[in-house]
């Protein structure tokens, strides 16, 4: 069962990505995701990436920097702490994130043709409970690779 959850989301991975280069985001990482969700209400800082993401506040930096050089997210004035370098989602970056959500709606539609709706359902629904019984309750952290 892992070797297929495992290809099921490396798969649903490779398509979101190949999806994105055709809608003209080439220069997307998978990392990018998790920054973008963070983002989406609110501006980020460094620690917060790096907290999310279980990776040093350099590497945090390296990828906000990343992702500020494609106009993806920019640099706010700090309300507090002048070494905290906020930064919150460019009009760029909500164009992708809007991307993303649809790629997936895409990808789980097609997974529903293939299998049914109630299959997507159930499926959804079946992991969700496992994990929650294995993780009292809630669900853990989803670490990306850098």
């Amino acid at each position: 069962m892992a070797r297929l959850f495992a290809m099921a989301f490396r798969t649903l991975i490779d398509d979101l990505h190949a999806r994105l280069d055709a809608s003209g985001f080439a220069d997307v990482r998978p990392a990018f995701g998790f920054v973008l969700l963070a983002a989406r209400s609110h501006s980020v800082t460094a620690r917060e990436i790096a907290e999310l993401t279980g990776t040093s506040k350099q590497a945090a930096t390296k990828l906000l920097a990343l992702m500020e050089a494609g106009s993806y997210l920019r640099r706010v004035p700090s309300s507090g702490d002048g070494r905290e370098r906020p930064f919150e989602l460019t009009p760029r970056g909500r164009k992708l994130l809007r991307r993303v959500e649809a790629i997936y709606r895409e990808l789980e539609a097609e997974w529903a043709r293939a299998i049914g709706s109630s299959g997507v359902e159930g499926l959804r629904s079946g992991v969700t409970r496992a994990l929650h019984a294995r993780h009292g309750g809630t669900l853990p952290p989803l670490r990306p690779t850098l």
